[in-house]
């Protein structure tokens, strides 16, 4: 018999990723020009809407939200902004390497997610197999994105 506290963990868990990378991208689309900046809006967006499918997907599976884990998350993203980075009063080009990396970290998290949900979908008729299908594929252009931005800001920060 499937496990739904444990779903509801792990739900949770990245319903609060979600939310942290939403804010970091968006962050980090401030600090970066051009089409770098385009690209994290919408890796913002698709974030934002993967939260809405985390809590429709915990709501057909009648797991409960903790909204305190998602606030902590956030507060968390923002206390990342306090980091070294070489520079005291301006935004330094390592904070858009560091951002990008920790954005990416993010967004492999919520490919693990979407695989793991395909993976038990067998197991929890609410799970639409053909919607997992499409979020992991989103998921996986996302990541392909953000490597690319990433050894982009490598490229001209650290060089």
């Amino acid at each position: 018999m499937p496990d739904r506290k444990l779903l509801g963990v792990y739900l949770n868990d990245h319903l609060t990723a979600a939310a942290a990378g939403a804010s970091l991208a968006r962050r980090a689309a401030g600090g970066i020009q051009g089409p770098a900046a385009e690209g994290l809006q919408t890796i913002a967006r698709e974030l934002d809407e993967e939260r809405r499918e985390i809590t429709e997907a915990m709501s057909r599976l009648g797991v409960r939200r903790q909204p305190g884990r998602e606030l902590l998350g956030q507060v968390g993203e923002r206390l990342g902004r306090f980091k070294l980075n070489g520079r005291l009063l301006e935004r330094s080009p390592l904070s858009d390497v560091v951002e990008l990396e920790g954005l990416a970290l993010i967004v492999t998290g919520q490919l693990a997610l979407w695989r793991a949900l395909r993976a038990v979908a067998p197991s929890f008729p609410e799970l639409d197999s053909g919607r997992l299908d499409r979020l992991v594929g989103r998921a996986e252009q996302r990541r392909t994105m953000l490597e690319r931005l990433q050894a982009e800001s490598a490229r001209v920060s650290l060089a």
